[in-house]
C-alpha cells in the first residue's frame, strides 16, 4: 500500500488522472495509463465527481491501475453528496477490486445541489468520513487527505486550517496531498507550521504545470492559490504564444520540483490533466533516488 512506500527513504512520485465524462471516451484514459506506466510511478490517483456521476468510472479506472498497470491506485472519495451507507458500499466495491488506498475529500457543492441540501449533508468535513471508511472493510486500508499550503478558502486563517488538519491527522490519515501551489516558500512555511503543531504525517506536494495562459485562471479560481511574480511574468511574456507557453510552463514546474526535492520533500504529486506527454517531459527530468 501507499503508506508503506512513504516509509522508504526517498521522494515518492505520483500523478492524478480523472475519468472522462463521456462513456465512449473511457478507453482513452486506459491509453493514457498505459503510457504513464512506463514512468515507474509509486501511485496514481483517480478523481471522483462531487455529485458521484463518475463514481463507477473511478472504481473501474482505479482497478485498471492496480491490477493491470500494477501501480498502487488511490481512489478519490468525495463525500459531499454521500450518505454513510453509500460510502460504505463504495469502499467495499473498491476492496473487492483490490484497491486499498483512498483519498478522503469533502468536495465542493455540486451545481445541482441546493444550499439547504449542502448545509444538511451527512459528512460536514472529510475527517468525518475517515472512521466510516476504516470500519467499512476488514481489509487493511490506506487513507490520504487533502491540505492547503495557502489555507482552505473557507478557513478564517492559517491557524484554523491547521487545527482541522491536525484533526484529520489524529483520525489516522496516512499521508496528505496538497492543493496545487506555485510558490515553494509558501509550502515550506506551511510545512514548518504543520510540524510545529505536531503533524508529522507525510505531506506530498501537488504540482500543476501551467502549459496554457487560460489554465491559470481556472486553476486559481478552483484552488485559491496565489500567483507569484515569477509566474505572472512568464504568463505576460509567453501567454500569446502557445508553444512557448507550453515549454515555459513545464520548465517552471521542473524548477519548483527541483527546489522541493532539495528541501527533502516527502513526495511530488503531478496534476497532469490526463496529458501523458506533460508527465513524460517532467518525470523524465526528475532525479531522485528510486
Amino acid at each position: 500500500m501507499i503508506k508503506d512506500i512513504f516509509q522508504s527513504d526517498r521522494t515518492v512520485l505520483s500523478c492524478e488522472v480523472f475519468p472522462p465524462k463521456r462513456n465512449d471516451d473511457i478507453y482513452s484514459i486506459f491509453k493514457t495509463l498505459d503510457e504513464l506506466q512506463s514512468f515507474h510511478l509509486d501511485f496514481i490517483s483517480v478523481t471522483y465527481g462531487a455529485g458521484g456521476g463518475t463514481s463507477k468510472k473511478t472504481a473501474t479506472i482505479a482497478a485498471y491501475i492496480q491490477n493491470i498497470c500494477e501501480i498502487e491506485a488511490l481512489a478519490h472519495l468525495t463525500s459531499v453528496a454521500m450518505d454513510e451507507a453509500y460510502l460504505r458500499q463504495i469502499v467495499q466495491e473498491l476492496d473487492a477490486k483490490g484497491v486499498h488506498n483512498v483519498l478522503a475529500l469533502r468536495g465542493d457543492q455540486p451545481k445541482d445541489m441546493t444550499d439547504r441540501d449542502f448545509q444538511n449533508r451527512c459528512f460536514r468535513h472529510a475527517s468525518d468520513m475517515i472512521p466510516v471508511i476504516r470500519e467499512a472493510t476488514d481489509s487493511d486500508i490506506c487513507i490520504a487527505a487533502a491540505c492547503y499550503p495557502e489555507k482552505h478558502p473557507e478557513s478564517a486563517d492559517v491557524d484554523e486550517d491547521l487545527f482541522y488538519l491536525k484533526k484529520k491527522a489524529d483520525t489516522g490519515v496516512n499521508f496528505f496531498i496538497t492543493q496545487m501551489f506555485f510558490d515553494n516558500d509558501k509550502f515550506l512555511r506551511f510545512r514548518e507550521k504543520a510540524r510545529a503543531c505536531g503533524i508529522h504525517t507525510p505531506i506530498t506536494a501537488g504540482i500543476m504545470p501551467i502549459t496554457s495562459a487560460k489554465q491559470i485562471g481556472t486553476s486559481v479560481q478552483l484552488s485559491g492559490s496565489s500567483v507569484p511574480t515569477a509566474l505572472s511574468n512568464l504568463l505576460a511574456k509567453y501567454g500569446d504564444d502557445p508553444d512557448a507557453m507550453y515549454e515555459a510552463g513545464i520548465e517552471y514546474a521542473l524548477r519548483q520540483i527541483d527546489g522541493l526535492i532539495r528541501e527533502q520533500i516527502d513526495g511530488i504529486h503531478l496534476y497532469t490533466m490526463n496529458k501523458s506527454e506533460v508527465a513524460q517531459k517532467i518525470f523524465s527530468q526528475i532525479h531522485v533516488k528510486r
